[in-house]
């Protein structure tokens, strides 16, 4: 559902002082000055955030949403106009640098740039000087377990070659992570291209895991492992303890197997090509990349200070898993023309019995 806020003046918006430092925006119309167009993940920016930029700049905020990278590039490739401020991941970021349809990052007009960790700036070597975008949070799925239920098991993927749990577990309905897992616990890169390999992880999930599953799912396993339906489900943590009540969270573990290179997912901001407000995206982002206010987003999804050197200090609430259990994991990157090969492993998973 898109997300609308009213703005609380209709003034002309002739400067802002941004956290760190004053930036002049020279707009060529009212309604550019008094508008961003944001295009995220679904509920990925936090209402309060919104609304405290908002309020700070004077504008309004108009945020359509997205369910994957997949659905955010074929509106753009369509020819979808209007949009001042994106948030692909890693790989799409790399397919739309080289198809040139970012702007250039002003990194001058964004002081708060200074907090992006030297660990995440060292995994973005798609785009190393951020010319094209600036990270906006690093995470990795991982698996849930309800320990009420399932008391004995291994923190690692190979819980979904257990027999005794048929038909209470899901894995997710998304090709990187899905051969991305087995890749990894095979021993394997997980943006391999070589076939052998490939052919290794597709006869995993087919034939280990996949007789397991009630289905891949992504989007109803939070609800249906908080029923109990679902006893161990792979997935994002925000999205299982958003479905949780107090009461269950002492039967909940979640994880992202450790020793294994797991796959890890990095969401930027980027500037699309033709955006009618560029100077109001990089005030978005710098003042998304204020401690504080960054440490709200954090706290709104339960995620570490992934990206951020300093945000950890504001935070309130425990993540549902630290920054430590990222670090065995490796970056999703574009596989180019090695891409048809993987859909072709991915459809026969899906569609073959």
């Amino acid at each position: 559902m898109n997300r609308f806020y009213k703005s609380l003046s209709a003034g002309m918006l002739w400067s802002v002082l941004i956290f760190g430092g004053a930036i002049a925006f020279s707009a060529c119309s009212k309604k550019s000055e008094q508008v961003l167009h944001l295009y995220n993940w679904t509920y990925y920016t936090p209402d309060s955030v919104i609304k405290a930029f908002e309020e700070k700049y004077q504008v309004k905020v108009v945020y359509d949403d997205f369910a994957s990278n997949e659905d955010m590039f074929a509106k753009l490739m369509a020819g979808s106009k209007g949009y001042d401020l994106i948030v692909p991941s890693a790989d799409y970021v790399s397919i739309m640098i080289k198809l040139n349809m970012l702007e250039h990052i002003n990194v001058s007009k964004i002081p708060n740039i200074r907090y992006i960790r030297q660990s995440v700036r060292d995994r973005i070597g798609y785009d190393p000087a951020m010319a094209f975008s600036v990270p906006y949070y690093m995470g990795a799925a991982g698996i849930a377990v309800n320990t009420k239920e399932i008391p004995d098991y291994e923190q690692n993927w190979h819980i979904f070659e257990r027999e005794d749990l048929k038909n209470r577990m899901t894995m997710m309905d998304d090709m990187r992570e899905v051969l991305g897992a087995a890749l990894a616990v095979s021993g394997y890169d997980i943006n391999t291209a070589n076939p052998v390999e490939l052919e290794h992880a597709y006869r995993l999930v087919q034939e280990k895991w996949k007789p397991n599953l009630v289905k891949f799912d992504a989007d109803g396993f939070a609800k249906s492992f908080a029923s109990g339906d679902f006893l161990a489900v792979h997935g994002y943590a925000e999205s299982v303890f958003a479905e949780l009540q107090e009461d269950q969270l002492q039967y909940v573990d979640f994880f992202i197997p450790k020793g294994v290179h797991s796959a890890l997912y990095i969401d930027s901001f980027c500037i699309p090509k033709g955006a009618p407000n560029p100077d109001l995206a990089h005030a978005f982002i710098n003042f998304m990349l204020e401690p504080a206010v960054y440490a709200q987003f954090l706290d709104e999804f339960g995620f570490p200070a992934s990206i951020h050197t300093e945000a950890e200090k504001y935070q309130t609430r425990q993540p549902h898993y630290t920054v430590n259990d990222l670090k065995d994991c490796v970056l999703k990157q574009d596989l180019g023309e090695n891409l048809e090969t993987y859909t072709g492993f991915w459809q026969s998973i899906r569609f073959t019995p």
